[in-house]
C-alpha cells in the first residue's frame, strides 16, 4: 500500500490538533506527518503514533515533498500558502473560507457528492461547519424526494470560534456566578448564559456571513443552483458541537416513518429519535465522535404541501471540520485519485 507525506497546516489550532488526532485514529496511510505553525510555535513538539513530532515554520519551502497538505488556517494564509503548495506537487485539503466558491474548487462532503473530487485542480475545499451537518441528512432527504426548499436554525457552540472561543465560555461561566464584571473578547457580546444571533459579519441583505454560507456553499455540494435557503445562526454556550433544527420542502411526497427509513441507513447518519423515551440527538451526546445524529422527525405541520421537519446535532471540530477534511484524502485514494 503507497504511504503519503502528509502536513498539517495550524498544527497548534483547535482545528489543526483536532485533524492530527483525526489522522492517528483513522486509516489514511502516513509515511511521514509535518506539523507547521506560525514562528513562535516552530520547535513544539507534539505526539503522533507514539513519537514526537517537532513543528516547522509554515512557508513556501516546507511543502517541498509533501503529498497532500491539510490547511486549518485563516482565508488570508490559506490564500497565499495553497497555490505555493500546489505548485510544489501538494494536494491541499483547505478548512477556510478561501477556495469554497471557486469555480475550479471543489466543495465536498464525502458521503454527499464525492464525484466532485475527479475535477480537482491541486486544491479541494472543505465546506463550514454548519453546512456539512446539515448537508449529510439531506442528501439522502434529496434523493427521495427532491429538494426545493430549506429552512435552518442552527444553535453553534464556542468552540466554531476557536481556542479563544472556549476559553471565553469557561471565563465568562466563572465571572457571572462569582458575580464579576463580563468583557467579552472572542464575541460581540457576553456568551456565558446567553444567546448571540450573529455569527460572522452582516452582508447587504441583513443575513450573516454564516448564514449565507448555507444557501451558497448548500447549492454547490447538492448541485441545486435555485434551493430556496433561509438561514438563522445562533451562538450558544455549549462548548462543543453544533445543533440544527431544520425544515425542509420537497418535490415530491415523504413521510416522517419515510424519512426515518432513509436515515437509518444513510452513511454518516446515526438515527436517534424515540420520543417515547425522551431520546432525541443532543450536544453532549454528539461531541468527540464522527456521526451527524438526527431525530426529532416529524410532519411540517404549517405547510400546504410536502413538508418535514428535524433535528440534528453534530461535532463541528471534527465531522465539521477536521475530519470531514481527512475522509475527503481517504476517499481520493479510495478513488485513485493520488
Amino acid at each position: 500500500m503507497k504511504e503519503y507525506n502528509v502536513a498539517i497546516v495550524g498544527a497548534l489550532g483547535a482545528v489543526g490538533s483536532e485533524m492530527r488526532k483525526a489522522l492517528e485514529e483513522r486509516s489514511l496511510p502516513i509515511k511521514k506527518l509535518k506539523l507547521l505553525d506560525i514562528e513562535q510555535n516552530v520547535g513544539t513538539k507534539l505526539p503522533f503514533k507514539g513519537s514526537d513530532v517537532e513543528v516547522e515554520l509554515s512557508c513556501n519551502e516546507a511543502f517541498e515533498g509533501v503529498d497532500v497538505a491539510f490547511f486549518a488556517v485563516s482565508d488570508k494564509v490559506s490564500r497565499m500558502l495553497a497555490p505555493e503548495a500546489v505548485k510544489r506537487g501538494c494536494l491541499v485539503i483547505d478548512n477556510s473560507s478561501a477556495w469554497r466558491m471557486d469555480e475550479n474548487t471543489p466543495l465536498v462532503v464525502p458521503e454527499v457528492n464525492p464525484e466532485a473530487l475527479k475535477e480537482h485542480h491541486g486544491i479541494i475545499a472543505n465546506p463550514n461547519c454548519s453546512t456539512i451537518i446539515a448537508m449529510v441528512p439531506l442528501k439522502p432527504l434529496h434523493e427521495k424526494a427532491g429538494l426545493k426548499r430549506v429552512i435552518a436554525s442552527t444553535y453553534q457552540a464556542v468552540s466554531g470560534a476557536g481556542i479563544a472561543g472556549l476559553d471565553e465560555l469557561r471565563v465568562q461561566t466563572g465571572q457571572v456566578l462569582g458575580g464579576e464584571p463580563i468583557e467579552p473578547k472572542a464575541f460581540a457580546h457576553q456568551i456565558a448564559f446567553n444567546l448571540i444571533p450573529h455569527i460572522d459579519y452582516f452582508e447587504d441583505n441583513a443575513y450573516t456571513h454564516e448564514e449565507m454560507k448555507m444557501l451558497r456553499e448548500g447549492r454547490k455540494i447538492l448541485s441545486l443552483p435555485d434551493l430556496k435557503v433561509a438561514c438563522t445562526c445562533v451562538r450558544v454556550p455549549v462548548f462543543r458541537s453544533h445543533s440544527e433544527a431544520i425544515t425542509i420542502e420537497t418535490e415530491r411526497p415523504i413521510t416522517p416513518d419515510e424519512a426515518r427509513e432513509i436515515l437509518s441507513s444513510a452513511p454518516g447518519v446515526k438515527l436517534v429519535d424515540c420520543p417515547e423515551t425522551n431520546t432525541y440527538p443532543m450536544p453532549v451526546d454528539t461531541s468527540d465522535q464522527d456521526l451527524i445524529y438526527v431525530g426529532r422527525i416529524r410532519d411540517d405541520i404549517s405547510s400546504d404541501g410536502n413538508g418535514l421537519t428535524f433535528w440534528c446535532c453534530g461535532d463541528q471540530i471534527r465531522k465539521g471540520a477536521a475530519v470531514n477534511a481527512v475522509q475527503i484524502a481517504e476517499k481520493m485514494v479510495e478513488m485513485g485519485l493520488i
